[in-house]
């Protein structure tokens, strides 16, 4: 039988943070992750670059390298309260001005004021959003069935707690499936020393494990849906992978197999 346990590299476990608003604090937030080796994904508001205190375009090239740009909407606004129509403006507006900024292909979201609901949804899927974010806490280290509507594990009020569950989780004997640890907030919220010494802690409770796999918002969409793409005999034998990812599995036995992009593997 093929087990879809593993992650990237082979991985067991997965560590990612989103951030929003694009606040001047991302600055040492950013300088502790990596410091730490600790990735991420930066929601911005394409339309407020205006106000003094938050990340003006001709830093992000520096200093989000390594992390993501996602959107959070141009102006910040309450998506249920708006129009398909505006929905759609707000979404594609900010898609536009930060794919400028940054060169890249922006494809995630995170929903300002934790406001969505099916029509926001569908807006935001026409629109090429794939992933969004919410405000709402599971506790919980599973991934999403829908990453329209992605559940973090925690706010960083409660990182710390957090890490020492997932840490424990990582140590257990028997592992049975992947997990991750999604902490989310805003930098602005780190207003004093305890504040930074607890995501200082954070990191470094986190950091430096082989068995990890650091991420971005966008890397986990894309290999947990390219898994899911898996094509798998009905006998089991045979698996064949017709994403541009390489992916990893088990099988009963614990055996580790990775499959190449484009690949047919024959298992047994």
């Amino acid at each position: 039988m093929i087990i879809l346990n593993r992650l990237q590299g082979g991985k067991k476990f997965a560590v990612t943070m989103s951030y929003d608003d694009g606040s001047e604090n991302d600055r040492p937030l950013i300088e502790l992750f990596n410091k730490y080796g600790i990735r991420g994904t930066f929601h911005v508001n394409s339309g407020n670059f205006h106000h003094p205190k938050k990340i003006q375009p001709e830093e992000f090239e520096t200093l989000y390298k390594n992390h993501e740009i996602s959107c959070h909407g141009e102006r910040h606004r309450t998506m249920q309260v708006l129009p398909s129509v505006n929905v759609v403006q707000e979404i594609l507006a900010d898609r536009q001005n930060l794919e400028t900024i940054t060169g890249q292909i922006i494809r995630g979201m995170s929903y300002a004021n934790g406001s969505y609901d099916d029509n926001v949804i569908n807006a935001l899927s026409a629109c090429g959003i794939v992933y969004a974010r919410t405000v709402k806490h599971t506790n919980r280290f599973g991934f999403p069935e829908n990453f329209m509507e992605w559940h973090p594990t925690c706010h960083h009020r409660e990182c710390l707690d957090m890490a020492e569950k997932f840490i424990a989780l990582t140590e257990r004997k028997y592992f049975s499936r992947p997990a991750l640890l999604y902490v989310w907030g805003h930098s602005f919220e780190f207003v004093t020393e305890e504040d930074w010494k607890m995501i200082e802690t954070f990191c470094q409770m986190v950091s430096g494990r082989e068995d990890i796999w650091y991420a971005t918002n966008i890397e986990i969409y894309e290999y947990i849906t390219a898994q899911r793409q898996l094509v798998i005999s009905a006998d089991n034998k045979m698996v064949y992978n017709p994403t541009a990812l390489e992916i990893w599995f088990t099988d009963d036995n614990a055996e580790e197999y990775s499959i190449k992009p484009g690949e047919t593997l024959r298992l047994g």
